[in-house]
């Protein structure tokens, strides 16, 4: 991490899990305007992490947050981000660093309809979108930055009159999965570049030898907030295993949708091309399913997000792209169609569901190729999961219809791989014309000079 940053211990400072029942926001120090924000937003009383974490951070102090998903992290930094802006007023106050797009999204939403009320303006700053219309909205500096690393890093080095020497707040979300999707180079940039003397908000779902290092690097003096010690899943929620052959998945996937009817569902896959292939499948059957991964253009993305938020389709096919901070409010039923090869993954997909205090189901589909990644799951969360309770001869039965499905899906995928490969060939066409005109005029002027 970047040498000069002050480093600090957390033992020192380390804060035992408070015991008390939830109050109120108000009792943990948030300002009225705020409160009745979380009113509106319909948050009666904090959660865990924000009991932890709110008061702590109020006081002025670095607050590195270990809690499970779901667990509404995302209130336990915002809320005494915008206390202090309130006190404080002025431009780009706080930075979000996120390690997806649809999380950043997704925070920048709760910043605004929090802050609604006072008028706080907040710019997302990912990739997939055109970089000139971003240099545009930071040149308005807004008052909250909500950005994926590299992108941001993009517009620290190239974007003319854009920097953040007046920072007061840095937040790093789901810290673990920013340092293992390798964005370690460009958090070392962003932490050379902004004001040592500043606020820093660590969030993360686990602890890691990674995670560790930047909290030396970045933080000071920082209070430990944890919610949870170890790799846990939340109590609400049901989970089960299927013990199938490989060949008969996309059969018993059917079986399940069609017996839990009614529900909606997220189902997990391990690759762009099985989740676009699993979900043209179903719509083949009838189903109303959408898929979400990273092959797909950002608006696409986000308007597969925005129907199954909408409840407009009641089965989003995704893969790990959405199994981390996602709040979709509805999902009913998590499916493993394709085991995690990670184990934490498995905690963070079933955390999807079952979220803030509601009960949810999450079924995992076990080959006989993945039974130790199985069972380091089992192990990994302390406990022998059951089996989900299936009638054979019913799943046997559909197999001809799936069959049927599998073969027009297969040339569905087929038909779209061509039509992309025409349009990249059109591009690089293009491309090719464009080089030449360039050279050929730059041949000509050559010519003229001389």
């Amino acid at each position: 991490m970047a040498a000069g940053e002050e480093g600090g211990s957390v033992a020192e400072a380390e804060q035992e899990p408070a015991v008390e029942e939830p109050r109120s926001f108000k009792d943990l120090g948030v300002t009225d305007v705020l409160c009745e924000a979380c009113d509106q937003l319909g948050w009666k009383v904090p959660t865990k992490i924000q009991i932890e974490a709110i008061p702590v951070a109020l006081q002025g102090r670095d607050v590195i947050g270990l809690a499970e998903t779901g667990s509404g992290k995302t209130g336990a930094f915002a809320l005494p981000i915008l206390q202090a802006l309130l006190e404080t007023p002025q431009r780009l106050f706080a930075l979000v660093l996120t390690p997806t797009r649809e999380l950043a999204f997704q925070i920048s939403e709760q910043f605004e309809a929090l802050g609604s009320s006072i008028g706080v303006q907040s710019t997302v700053i990912v990739g997939g979108i055109d970089t000139m219309s971003q240099s545009l909205a930071l040149a308005k500096k807004p008052h909250v930055i909500i950005a994926t690393p590299g992108r941001l890093v993009d517009h620290l080095e190239n974007t003319k009159g854009f920097n953040l020497r007046a920072l007061k707040f840095l937040v790093m979300d789901e810290a673990d999965r920013i340092l293992n999707m390798d964005f370690e180079t460009e958090v070392d940039k962003i932490l050379k570049v902004i004001p040592r003397d500043r606020k820093t908000f660590l969030f993360s779902a686990t602890m890691t030898k990674k995670v560790q290092k930047l909290q030396r690097a970045a933080l000071k003096n920082p209070v430990k907030c944890a919610v949870s010690s170890k790799y846990q899943t939340v109590e609400k929620l049901q989970q089960y295993y299927i013990f199938i052959p490989s060949k008969f998945k996309d059969s018993y996937l059917v079986y399940i949708l069609n017996e839990l009817a009614g529900n909606s569902f997220m189902i997990f896959c391990s690759t762009c091309n099985n989740t676009q292939r699993t979900a043209l499948l179903l719509r083949n059957l009838g189903f109303t399913a959408i898929p979400l991964h990273g092959q797909m253009s950002q608006n696409k993305r986000l308007g597969s997000l925005n129907k199954f938020k909408a409840k407009a389709r009641s089965i989003l096919l995704a893969t790990d792209v959405a199994s981390r901070g996602l709040d979709i409010p509805h999902v009913d039923v998590v499916i493993n169609f394709d085991i995690p090869t990670h184990s934490k993954d498995y905690i963070h997909r079933v955390g999807r569901t079952a979220r803030a205090g509601r009960s949810g189901k999450s079924i995992t589909f076990v080959t006989q190729y993945d039974v130790e990644l199985f069972q380091r799951i089992e192990h990994l969360i302390g406990k022998k999961l059951p089996a989900f309770p299936m009638q054979e001869e019913e799943v046997m039965m559909l197999t001809e219809r799936v069959a049927e499905a599998q073969r027009f899906a297969r040339m569905e995928l087929r038909e779209q791989g061509e039509k992309k490969r025409s349009r990249n060939d059109d591009d690089d066409t293009e491309e090719a014309i464009g080089v030449r005109n360039k050279v050929a005029g730059g041949k000509k002027k050559k010519r003229k000079a001389f």
